[in-house]
């Protein structure tokens, strides 16, 4: 072969020759295969992955082949298409490298300005939200919380939007366990108003806290999903009520509701 020449493509009996393309009207061998290995993850038959991608049968089928070969899909007994242990394991990687608070901050820095209000992000741990972020507006004075902070679920707006993705029986488990003590006077501390408050939570989309964990304290919170569509993880706009009536915090729910799906795309959620 001459030096810097190339080699011309190879065909396979059956499959079409590879026709000379324009970039922006045909996707590469490398996007060719990052969209079969996207199709194979969300559909099971090759059917649907060929549909699914828009390449040829014998294209696709020889894309899988290497996938299979390196481990990146999986096939099941049926036929079907799985994620291989290639995959798991890298995304088992990846998971653990994820930084929430590196991949939030920017969203938490955004709400601040537009609401002048103090914005925290919690994770759950055990019974309790722990608080990663707080980021402070220009206000004269600071909420009585910070990093590293736990309160009980059922006493904050971002607790409470964990506790909405609970399911009935979790929610029995969830109060027999903790008993929800009393925080302030307007603490829900049965689990019959826990129910109600769960339920309107999931058709709303988002939770209150009126003064429930601080007195004088209030807030809007809205769910941070993950991949698997879990909320592990919260967003809240916090403020004194002698700033801002509950209408007027209640006011500001689309802002936490937009700025958690916003973090939840950036953690990998979809849908």
């Amino acid at each position: 072969m001459v030096s810097g020449s190339t080699p011309a493509p190879r065909t396979r009996a059956g499959d079409e020759p590879d026709q000379p393309v324009r970039l922006d009207q045909a996707p590469g061998a490398s996007e060719k295969t990052l969209l079969v290995l996207e199709a194979a993850m969300a559909h099971g038959r090759f059917t649907d992955v060929v549909e699914a991608t828009g390449l040829a049968k014998a294209t696709t089928h020889r894309i899988l082949a290497t996938l299979i070969e390196r481990q990146f899909v999986a096939v099941a007994a049926d036929g079907t298409y799985l994620p291989g242990p290639k995959i798991l394991s890298l995304a088992g990687q990846a998971m653990a490298r994820i930084d929430i608070t590196a991949i939030a901050q920017p969203f938490v820095d955004e709400l601040v300005e537009k609401t002048h209000c103090t914005v925290h992000v919690g994770v759950k741990n055990g019974d309790e939200i722990v608080y990663l972020i707080r980021a402070d507006s220009d206000k004269p004075y600071l909420m009585p919380s910070r990093v590293g902070l736990a309160i009980p679920l059922h006493t904050s707006g971002i607790g409470k939007v964990v506790l909405g993705g609970f399911t009935d029986q979790g929610l029995e488990r969830f109060v027999e366990r903790v008993g929800l003590p009393r925080r302030t006077p307007n603490t829900i501390t049965t689990l019959d108003g826990l129910r109600a408050e769960v339920a309107e939570i999931r058709r709303l989309g988002y939770a209150l806290d009126r003064e429930e964990n601080v007195p004088g304290v209030a807030c809007v919170a809205a769910p941070i999903y993950d991949t698997t569509h879990t909320v592990t993880y919260g967003i809240s706009i916090s403020t004194l009520t002698l700033e801002h009536s509950i209408d007027q915090i209640e006011a500001m729910a689309p802002l936490a509701v937009e700025a958690a799906q916003k973090i939840s795309a950036a953690l990998g959620h979809t849908g």
